[in-house]
C-alpha cells in the first residue's frame, strides 16, 4: 500500500502566502493630484496637503460633468480579485450645500462626460465624513465642511445609489474616473478598499489594512439627566443631529432653528411648525422647562417682510407674536429679542428690515426693544418669562455695561424677567475667568435671573485636530464660573454631538460612536457633585387674600423674603411698587379698575408672581 506524501511548506513560503494576504487587505490609495487631470482641474498645495480642485464655472450640469475638461482619469492597480468599496479623503468649502457633491465613474473604465448613465452622482457631503484616527469609516459620519474628512462613498447617496466595484482576476489594473461638479469641493486622496473590511482613518491615512472586525456598537448613556435633583436645569438645543440620547444628558429644551421666523413661515401666511412642535412635545413630554427661541432677531428672518410697509410689517409683528402665543401656550422662557448689540432686525437679505416698524431707535436709543416686550407682555401669558439674549456681553465690562444699560430700561418698564448671555467659546476662551465673574456681577446688579443660553467650548489644538485634553482644561475653567454664579439659574448647551454648529472647532461632547469625550465625563461628575447655594426665599409660600379683591384692599403674607412688591397690569404697566423691610405681611390699598392683574414678588435675583383678579 502505498503511503501519502505529506507536505511541508517551507518558512518562505508561508511568508508569502502571508503577505499576499495583507497585500489583498490594504486598501489601494491614489494621490488626487496623480491622475490625469482635464484642464478645469487645478493642483493647489496648503498646509503640505497638496490636492486637487476644479476652476469655478457659472454651469453645472444634473447628472455627468459635461465636458471633459472636467474628468479626471486614473490607472489603478489591484493586489488582488474582489469587490471594493470607494473611499475618498474630501474638504468641502465654506458654502457647505454649494460645495458639497461630485461624481465618479459608473464602474471602472472611461466614460463620456455628457452622458447621465456613466456617472454616480454623490450630494450632500457637507455634513457627513470622518476626522477622528480611531473611527471606522464606514456609514455616513457627521464631520463638517472646511475640514479634510474620509467619506466612504460607496456607502453614502445623497443623489443617487452608490455602488462597490468589482475586479476579476485578469483585470487587475482598472481605469478609474471623477467628476468635478461644485467648485468648492477639493480631493486629497481616493482609495479602494476591499468591501467588508472596516477601515479607520488612521488606515486609509497610512494605506494600513483594514479590520475583518465591525466596529463597536454605539455607546447608549442610560441617564438620568446630568442636573437632576440641582437647583439649576442644564439644558440642550433641540435640533435633529442632537438628540439622540437627548434626554440621558439635559433636562431644558430650546429648538436651534426651528422658531426662527424664517424657518416658520418662509412663505408669507404658509406656517411651518412641525419642528417646533417636535422640541414643545420633547420638553413638556417629559416635564422639562422650554424657552422658545425667538421672536425678533436680525437673522433667518422671513425674506419677504423686507419690502412691505413699516404698517404691514408691524401687522406682520403682532400676528406672529400671537400666532406663537395660542400654539405654545405653556412656554416656560421666551427670547423677545436676540443679539441686540449685534443683530438688530434692520437689514435685507434675511435680517428682516422692520426695525423701524417698531419704533427705531427713539428716544431711548432701544425703543424698538421696548415696543417688542411690550407686545410679547400683551400676546403671552404672565407665567410666560420674558427674556433677552446676546452674545459676547460677558467678556468686556463695556459690552456688559452696555447690556446692562438694556436691560434696565426694560425692567423700568416692568417688560423683562431674565435676562441671557450666550456663552459661546469665542467670547469665553480669551477671556480670564476673574473677567467672566466681574462681568456677570455687573449684568446681575439689576436683580434679575441670569440665564446662560448657547454654551459651547471648542476642543481642538492648534494644529486643527480633536484634543480631549484641551476641551477638557477649558471646561473645567469656564464651566464652574457659570455653574456656580449666584444669580445663574440655568445652563443651555447649544449643541453636544456631531453635527454640532461648531463641529469643525471640536465643540461636540461626544463621538460618532456616542462614546463621551473626557470633558462630558468630568462635567457628569462635576455636576453631581457640585453643592449649590440656594435662594433663600421660596415666594411660592407668599399668600394673597382675598382673592378676588372687592374693596381694593388685600394683604400678603410670607413676605419676609420679599425685597420688592409690584402691581403691574396685564401690558406689563407699572401700577404700584412697595419695598417691605423684612415684614412677615404687607397691606396694600389699590384704587384700581375691575380685572386682572399681576402681583410681582422680587428676592434677591429671583422674580415669581401672583396672579390678582379686582372686581
Amino acid at each position: 500500500m502505498r503511503k501519502p506524501r505529506l507536505l511541508f511548506l517551507t518558512p518562505a513560503l508561508l511568508f508569502a502566502g502571508l503577505t499576499a494576504a495583507q497585500a489583498q487587505n490594504a486598501p489601494v490609495v491614489q494621490q488626487a493630484e496623480t491622475g490625469t487631470l482635464g484642464t478645469d482641474w487645478t493642483s493647489p498645495i496648503q498646509a503640505g496637503v497638496q490636492y486637487i480642485s476644479v476652476v469655478p464655472t457659472a454651469t453645472i450640469a444634473a447628472q455627468n460633468p459635461g465636458t471633459a475638461a472636467r474628468v479626471a482619469t486614473y490607472s489603478v492597480t489591484f493586489p488582488g480579485p474582489g469587490t471594493y468599496d470607494l473611499y475618498a479623503r474630501v474638504r468641502v468649502g465654506s458654502a457647505g450645500a454649494n460645495d458639497d457633491s461630485f461624481y465618479y465613474g459608473n464602474g471602472f473604465g472611461l466614460k463620456s462626460p455628457t452622458n447621465d448613465n456613466d456617472w454616480i452622482t454623490i450630494n450632500q457631503v457637507a455634513g457627513v465624513g470622518y476626522t477622528t484616527g480611531s473611527q471606522v469609516v464606514d456609514g455616513a459620519g457627521s464631520a463638517q465642511s472646511n475640514v479634510w474628512k474620509w467619506v466612504n462613498m460607496s456607502k453614502i447617496g445623497g443623489a443617487e445609489t452608490p455602488i462597490s466595484f468589482t475586479v476579476t482576476a485578469g483585470n487587475l489594473t482598472q481605469i478609474f474616473q471623477l467628476g468635478a461638479r461644485e467648485d468648492g469641493f477639493d480631493i486629497d486622496k481616493v482609495v479602494f478598499g476591499q468591501t467588508g473590511l472596516y477601515f479607520t482613518v488612521t488606515n486609509l491615512d497610512n494605506g494600513q489594512q483594514g479590520s475583518v472586525n465591525p466596529p463597536p456598537p454605539p455607546f447608549t448613556p442610560v441617564g438620568p439627566p446630568l442636573a437632576t435633583g440641582k437647583p439649576k436645569f442644564l439644558g440642550g438645543v433641540y435640533s435633529t443631529p442632537q438628540l439622540p440620547n437627548f434626554t440621558a444628558y439635559w433636562n431644558q429644551v430650546v429648538p436651534e432653528n426651528a422658531g426662527k421666523w424664517g424657518s416658520v413661515e418662509g412663505t408669507r401666511d404658509v406656517m411651518n411648525w412641525t419642528e417646533l412642535d417636535a422640541a414643545y412635545k420633547l420638553a413638556k413630554d417629559n416635564g422639562y422647562p422650554f424657552r422658545m427661541h425667538v421672536l425678533v432677531w436680525g437673522s433667518q428672518q422671513p425674506t419677504w417682510m423686507e419690502t412691505l410697509s413699516a404698517a404691514e410689517q408691524l401687522t406682520e409683528i403682532n400676528q406672529w407674536f400671537a400666532a406663537v402665543a395660542q400654539r405654545y401656550p405653556a412656554i416656560d422662557f421666551l427670547e423677545v429679542v436676540n443679539e441686540p448689540t449685534h443683530q438688530p432686525p434692520n437689514t435685507t437679505g434675511g435680517g428682516g428690515n422692520y426695525l423701524n416698524a417698531l419704533g427705531g431707535s427713539g428716544a431711548t436709543g432701544w425703543d424698538w426693544i421696548i415696543k417688542s416686550f411690550q407686545l410679547a407682555r400683551q400676546y403671552f401669558p404672565v407665567s410666560t418669562k420674558l427674556m433677552m439674549n446676546d452674545y459676547s456681553v460677558e467678556n468686556t465690562s463695556a459690552s456688559a455695561q452696555r447690556y446692562l444699560d438694556i436691560v434696565n430700561l426694560l425692567k423700568a418698564r416692568n417688560l423683562l424677567d431674565v435676562v441671557g448671555i450666550q456663552g459661546h467659546a469665542f467670547s469665553t476662551r480669551p477671556t480670564p475667568a476673574a473677567t467672566l465673574t466681574a462681568n456677570l456681577n455687573l449684568l446681575a446688579s439689576a436683580g434679575l435671573p441670569l440665564y446662560i443660553t448657547e454654551l459651547d467650548i471648542d476642543g481642538v489644538n492648534t494644529a486643527g485636530q480633536l484634543d480631549d485634553q484641551v476641551q477638557l482644561a477649558e471646561y473645567q475653567r469656564v464651566f464652574p464660573v457659570f455653574w456656580e454664579h449666584p444669580a445663574v439659574k440655568g445652563v443651555t448647551m447649544w449643541g453636544y454631538r456631531p453635527g454640532h454648529w461648531r463641529t469643525a472647532q471640536g465643540a461636540q461632547l461626544v463621538n460618532d460612536d456616542n462614546t463621551e469625550r473626557t470633558a462630558l465625563v468630568w462635567l457628569r461628575s462635576y455636576v453631581r457633585t457640585t453643592t449649590l447655594a440656594t435662594t433663600p426665599a421660596d415666594n411660592s409660600a407668599v399668600s394673597l387674600y382675598p382673592n378676588p379683591v372687592t374693596n381694593g384692599y388685600f394683604t400678603l403674607r410670607g413676605t419676609e423674603n420679599v425685597h420688592t412688591i409690584r402691581v403691574v397690569d396685564m401690558r406689563g404697566q407699572l401700577l404700584r411698587e412697595i419695598a417691605p423691610r423684612n415684614q412677615s405681611s404687607v397691606a396694600i390699598k389699590l384704587n384700581l379698575r375691575p380685572g386682572l392683574y399681576i402681583v410681582q414678588l422680587l428676592s434677591g435675583t429671583t422674580i415669581s408672581s401672583k396672579k390678582l383678579t379686582i372686581q
